[in-house]
């Protein structure tokens, strides 16, 4: 029984993702064009979001900072005034850096904050209203919020990054309870290790590394198949998951072992 309407043909939609100059963002993007989606990208990068452009005939940027609460607001109006409605908004911005308590930065962790949580936020306050319209009126549409399954529970090296996925993760599933009886679709992305420029920097061999197009074709899937969670590759998210279960004083040993951190 899916979890969310299905979302198996695309064409004639409107796709909103920011987050897609680089990584997982772009490479969704490209799939979704593909598909036959109107899709507008958003991202910092003025000149590659004009090379996806370029690229995809019939694709639409709109340079932004993901933190500044005005651009997301005159986005979304855009969007709707030039194609009437959102039928999906999706958000992949994220930001990365490997930080342990011993070397806390608070300024790299608060930019974490920012970026990964509080973005989420404002891109939310900028389609909440046009979606509800939607909802109201029978058309639906779709919020998919990229998080990792770094938020799933506290691993070495996340210092800054983990706790901003998990409360992506908890936002999503409230998000889910609020809207889904409205006809909304809600999903929540968590990746395993994807091959990006924010993963390139991690020092250790990535298990289950996958490319973005690997990744897009998973969530594109996802939405497909009604998914609330989408996760990606199974053979590491499926084993990351069971770890949820144990208790703290066999969870912190077996962390410990398997990363020697």
């Amino acid at each position: 029984m899916p979890m969310n309407p299905r979302i198996t043909d695309w064409h004639g939609r409107t796709a909103w993702l920011v987050g897609a100059s680089t990584g997982i963002g772009r490479a969704t993007a490209a799939q979704l064009h593909a598909a036959g989606a109107r899709v507008v990208v958003s991202a910092r990068s003025e000149a590659t979001l004009q090379d996806f452009t370029r690229a995809h005939p019939g694709s639409t940027s709109i340079a932004l900072d993901a933190t500044d609460r005005d651009a997301l607001h005159a986005a979304a109006q855009r969007i709707t005034a030039e194609h009437g409605r959102i039928d999906l908004a999706m958000y992949c911005a994220g930001t990365y850096a490997p930080m342990r308590a011993t070397a806390f930065d608070l300024d790299v962790a608060l930019r974490h904050v920012q970026v990964n949580q509080v973005g989420a936020l404002l891109m939310l306050d900028a389609v909440l209203p046009q979606l509800q319209r939607q909802a109201a009126a029978g058309q639906g549409g779709h919020i998919s919020l990229v998080s990792s399954v770094a938020g799933y529970r506290g691993l070495p090296q996340a210092l800054a990054y983990g706790p901003t996925k998990a409360a992506l993760i908890n936002l999503a599933e409230v998000l889910y309870l609020d809207l889904q009886p409205l006809g909304l679709g809600v999903s929540v992305i968590n990746p395993g290790f994807v091959e990006t420029p924010l993963t390139a920097q991690n020092a250790f061999r990535m298990p289950a590394l996958i490319t973005p197009e690997q990744a897009a074709r998973a969530i594109v899937a996802g939405w497909a198949a009604g998914e609330f969670e989408i996760h990606f590759p199974k053979r590491f998210t499926r084993w990351l998951k069971g770890l949820r279960h144990l208790g703290y004083s066999a969870y912190f040993p077996l962390v410990r072992r398997s990363t020697g951190l």
